[in-house]
């Protein structure tokens, strides 16, 4: 595809614009929403005011920032002096395409643009045209008045789907000569026109019925209003009110205060006169004999007493009672107030905490926060819990811990030869020689010699392992999985890759032939980063081998295999998860290459260790375990009790069989 790139040249007008210099920056709207042909008519526009502008680093300097989700300063105000230089970088302008975050631009400008590092001068009026089609997607009224208060006169031009109420939330005041908005990109030339009229050679003060009730003061394009000293401008930013210093207590008179603008005069009630400080009166209290509770305070020919904050004189004029607004009831405490003379301060009853409106109160819930030490359910109160047992289980003394009823006692378990209780549940197990059937109860003969698994393999992507050798990691699952009889039925093969974090490549039930699996192998992507074993036995015991994600039920008596594969040192710890895991009834086989350990290898591998732990220095030399690793014949060599795990047969309160395997391995 061919791209072009539309430059607008347009010749220099004869008449530049007749006011002193200034630094103007455009700030325009490079979001998504702006079209490709909108964003030409932007330069164009653009390039139309700075055409009518006599341009040079004495004169007037223009700066441009376009912004969407980002902000970025395409050149600055000392960047160009010649007006060909600045037509030209703005025709190079790309856009970003992203969203709208108006309020951070007009920060970005003010922090960045407006500064004497970007070419800001000093005593140089700074305007700022924004230009924007949409609603900004953050707060701009606050910024924006900063902006102003720092002294940038600020147009804010809004196209097509623009808000009216953000345009003047930006504009400098007026509105009718800083708020600009038309329907269409097309009409945009119209501010343009305008916007010359303002900033060229007109003394608006002079030509324009500005309001002012005081003063008028012009700028570049734009006035504002000042009012005499003693005043104040108001909210309409036009009339003017007279500064009370009496009424905002900015005075030290004892008795009256009269004002006039910006200033005051002290005087005295009847019955007193003015000192000739022209503010006090004689100081009967320093006399000594007042015996006033907390102060005194002179009048004529005496004196009188006054409380502290917080206290109320009583009747005998002397003394000084605290005010408790608690016990008055003057207080929006929930729970508890807490008075001190005046004031107050809420509190909440125990278990119960204080909310951010220092106010209301919210119950401490130590279940949520994990702060209990129940086994199985916690339940919780306000700063206290008790404990509860799931389905199946009683509470012990302790309050604490749970004890497994006896299902197989309390149901219809339907076994056709022996129930075993499980913690809240039960399973059906078959005499040695016969598998449970499908429907979990009955018994049959075993189908072949080759057993049925659910194997999890977890395969360390830390960085250390390196993208060549983590290749051939996956050729060595590949080897494990042809090893294999994969079939829904058959065994399951599940794939989980570990560093800093765990992540499921495949759980269990989502492939049902070995050419399937071997594929999804080859599309695993390297992780890199750590090395957290103990966080993924972890994942593989409570997600891995969950029936969620396709582990058979434990009354089907399928063994479950977990094959751990790692190059170096955990870092975190692996001895809770690697014990729970075989406690679970999960055979668990560990594989280790270069700098892994052999003491975290043996406490992963489950029992006897020597056959369940293989370890080369080498990564060339794994597929030579691989070779080794025939798991279908290990389990299946065995008579029905004898292929399930010691931690499974304890489980199911099985005898210690006396077996010989039908191959050796």
């Amino acid at each position: 595809k061919k791209k072009i790139l539309l430059f607008f040249f347009l010749p220099e007008p004869a008449q530049k614009c007749k006011t002193g210099p200034v630094d103007l920056v455009f700030l325009i709207d490079s979001s998504r929403s702006v079209r490709p042909h909108e964003f030409e008519t932007m330069r164009k526009f653009m390039i139309d005011i700075i055409n009518t502008l006599d341009i040079g680093l004495n004169a007037t300097r223009v700066g441009v920032v376009q912004y969407s989700s980002q902000v970025r300063t395409e050149f600055t105000l000392k960047t160009h002096a010649r007006l060909s230089n600045i037509v030209k970088a703005i025709n190079q302008i790309i856009p970003l395409a992203q969203g709208t975050m108006t309020g951070l631009a007009i920060r970005y400008m003010m922090n960045e643009a407006f500064t004497p590092e970007a070419g800001d001068r000093p005593k140089v009026p700074n305007v700022a045209v924004i230009v924007t089609d949409g609603r900004p997607q953050d707060r701009v009224a606050e910024v924006a008045a900063e902006a102003r208060e720092k002294g940038i006169e600020i147009y804010a031009v809004g196209v097509a789907r623009a808000d009216m109420t953000s345009l003047r939330a930006m504009a400098s005041p007026p509105f009718e000569d800083h708020v600009f908005l038309v329907e269409s990109f097309d009409l945009i030339h119209q501010f343009g026109i305008q916007f010359q009229d303002k900033l060229c050679g007109v003394d608006l003060c002079l030509e324009s019925d500005h309001g002012c009730e005081h003063i008028c003061e012009s700028t570049p394009g734009s006035y504002h209003c000042l009012c005499l000293p003693g005043y104040t401008v108001n909210d309409d930013g036009k009339t003017c009110a007279a500064i009370d210093l009496c009424a905002e207590r900015k005075h030290n008179c004892e008795q009256l205060c009269v004002s006039s603008p910006g200033s005051f005069t002290c005087d005295c009630n009847k019955g007193y006169k003015l000192n000739n400080d022209k503010r006090t009166l004689i100081d009967y209290c320093s006399f000594g004999n007042h015996s006033c509770d907390h102060e005194c305070v002179s009048v004529l020919n005496g004196y009188r007493c006054r409380c502290n904050e917080g206290y109320r004189l009583l009747e005998d004029s002397k003394t000084c009672q605290a005010i408790d607004l608690c016990a008055e009831g003057k207080h929006d405490c929930e729970q508890v107030c807490i008075s001190a003379p005046g004031v107050y301060t809420c509190d909440c009853n125990k278990g119960y905490t204080l909310n951010e409106d220092e106010k209301t109160c919210t119950p401490i819930d130590l279940c949520a926060e994990g702060k209990h030490d129940c086994e199985q359910i916690c339940v919780s109160a306000p700063g206290v819990f008790t404990c509860d047992c799931n389905k199946g289980f009683k509470l012990n003394k302790d309050k604490k811990t749970c004890t497994n009823m006896n299902m197989c006692n309390t149901v219809e378990h339907g076994c056709e030869y022996q129930c075993v209780s499980t913690p809240g549940s039960y399973h059906c197990i078959c005499p040695e020689g016969q598998l449970l059937q499908d429907d979990g109860k009955s018994c049959g003969s075993k189908s072949s010699s080759s057993a049925n698994i659910d194997l999890v393999l977890l395969i360390d992507g830390s960085k250390s392992v390196r993208p060549q050798n983590f290749e051939l990691v996956k050729k060595f699952v590949n080897q494990v999985v042809d090893s294999l009889d994969v079939s829904p039925h058959g065994t399951r093969v599940g794939l989980v890759q570990y560093s800093s974090r765990v992540r499921t490549e495949f759980p269990l039930n989502m492939y049902h032939t070995a050419d399937e699996i071997k594929a999804a192998v080859m599309k695993v992507e390297y992780m890199e980063k750590g090395t957290m074993t103990g966080l993924a036995l972890k994942h593989m015991l409570e997600n891995s081998f969950s029936e969620a994600e396709g582990a058979r039920p434990l009354s089907r008596s399928i063994p479950r295999i977990g094959l751990v594969f790692t190059d170096g040192r955990s870092q975190d710890d692996i001895t809770e998860y690697a014990k729970k895991a075989k406690e679970a009834g999960i055979t668990m086989y560990a594989v280790g290459v270069g700098k892994a350990v052999e003491d975290e290898l043996r406490e992963i591998a489950s029992e006897p260790v020597e056959k369940h732990f293989y370890y080369t220095t080498d990564f060339t030399a794994i597929s030579t375990i691989a070779e080794n690793l025939k798991l279908n014949h290990i389990i299946g060599s065995y008579s029905e009790a004898c292929f399930l795990p010691q931690e499974v047969k304890k489980l199911y309160h099985l005898k210690n069989y006396q077996c010989e395997p039908h191959e050796t391995y």
